[in-house]
C-alpha cells in the first residue's frame, strides 16, 4: 500500500540527545531532506526533552492525526527520530491505529529500524518515508506490572530477560561513551559472574521449566546493536520467535556472541528455536527489557498481535 503526502502533515518528534547527541547533529540534514521531498505537504518538528515529554508528544500527534485522517484525502503521519527508545514510544503511540509511523535512526542500537528493513542510514530512511510505501506489521503485546506503573506495552523488537537483558540494562546505564561498543563492554562485564537462570514459562498453554543463559522472545530479529537473536523472525506471521540458549560455560557463551551478529549461532547445539502465539515469562532473578527500555520484573505475558502497526518501509525492489 502506498501513501501520498499531498496536503498532509508529517510531524517529526526527535530526541536530540539520542546517540549521545548524534540525533541533534543529524537533524538539520534530515529536516532539509524532508522539506525538499514534501512540495505539497508540510513538516512540523518537535524537539523533546525527556522520555515523558517524548511519550506525550507522540501520543498527541497520533491522536490529532487519527482525527484528521481522510479529511480532504489527507493522511497525516508521525515520524520519530532517535534510538530504539524513541522508536518504542512511536510504535506504542501508533499501535492499533491507521496513523502511519515513519522511523529515522539516530541512536546507538537502531535495532527496530533494522528489523523492519529501514536500515541504519538516516537519509535513506527519509527517502523511504517520502516514497510512501506502507506495510502493516505485527507487534508483541506485553502485559504485567511494568516499571512505569502501566500494565501494558507494545514491543517492536525482542523481550529479553536473561543474560541478554542484564547486558541491555548495564549498557543503558552507562554514563561513559564507548564509541558504539557499549553492548560489547557490558557483555564482558556481565560474563565475569553470570550463572544460568531458572525459567518458569507457559508457552501456548504448555508449562516449561528449565535453566538457560537466556530466552529471547522476538517480534523482529534484532537487539543489542545488530545482534540477530531471532534470525528467522517474520513480521507478518502472527507468531513470536523464541531463542533459547541452554546452559553453557561462560567461555562458550563468549564464543557464540560474535555469531549472533550473523545469526550463525543457531547452528550450535546450545541453541533451541521455538515459535508461539503467547508466552508467559517467569523465573528467578529475571528482569524484562525490550526495545532498549526497561519493562520491569517478571512475570510478564508476551503475545503476538497481527497487523498492529502501519509503518513506512522500503518498497519492492
Amino acid at each position: 500500500m502506498s501513501q501520498h503526502h499531498d496536503g498532509a502533515t508529517l510531524t517529526l518528534v526527535v530526541n536530540p540527545s539520542a546517540g549521545r547527541g548524534r540525533a541533534a547533529k543529524l537533524l538539520p540534514s534530515v529536516t532539509a531532506a524532508l522539506v525538499a521531498g514534501l512540495p505539497n505537504g508540510s513538516l512540523k518538528v518537535i524537539s523533546t526533552t525527556d522520555w515523558a515529554d517524548s511519550k506525550r508528544h507522540c501520543e498527541e500527534v497520533v491522536a490529532a492525526a487519527a482525527e484528521e485522517s481522510g479529511v480532504d484525502g489527507r493522511f497525516d503521519s508521525l515520524v520519530v527520530m532517535g534510538g530504539d527508545g524513541m522508536m518504542h514510544l512511536g510504535l506504542n503511540a501508533a499501535a492499533q491505529t491507521q496513523v502511519p509511523l515513519g522511523v529515522i535512526p539516530g541512536g546507538r542500537g537502531n535495532d527496530f529500524c533494522r528489523g523492519v528493513g529501514v536500515g541504519t542510514d538516516p537519509l535513506a530512511a527519509v527517502q523511504t518515508i517520502l516514497a510512501g510505501h506502507l506495510r502493516r506489521i505485527d507487534l508483541a503485546s506485553v502485559s504485567g506490572k511494568l516499571v512505569d506503573g502501566s500494565e501494558h506495552r507494545w514491543v517492536g523488537c525482542i523481550v529479553s530477560t536473561g543474560f541478554d537483558g542484564r547486558v541491555g540494562y548495564r549498557a543503558d546505564q552507562m554514563k561513559r561513551s564507548y564509541g558504539g561498543l557499549e553492548y560489547v563492554v557490558a557483555t564482558l562485564a556481565e560474563l565475569r559472574s553470570f550463572e544460568p537462570l531458572a525459567y518458569r514459562m507457559i508457552v501456548d498453554g504448555v508449562r516449561r521449566e528449565q535453566t538457560a543463559m537466556f530466552i529471547a522472545v522476538g517480534n523482529a530479529a534484532y537487539y543489542g546493536g545488530g545482534m540477530q537473536a531471532c534470525p528467522n523472525a517474520d513480521l507478518n506471521d502472527g507468531l513470536l520467535d523464541l531463542t533459547v540458549i541452554n546452559p553453557v560455560s561462560r567461555a562458550t557463551l563468549l564464543r557464540l556472541l560474535p555469531s549472533m551478529f550473523t545469526g550463525g549461532f543457531v547452528k550450535d547445539p546450545a541453541a533451541e528455536l521455538l515459535r508461539a502465539k503467547e508466552v508467559v515469562l517467569d523465573g528467578d532473578g529475571l528482569y524484562a527489557m525490550a526495545d532498549g527500555e526497561e519493562l520491569g520484573p517478571v512475570p510478564v505475558t508476551v503475545r503476538a498481535v497481527r497487523d498492529a502497526l502501519s509503518i513506512y518501509v522500503p518498497g519492492p525492489q
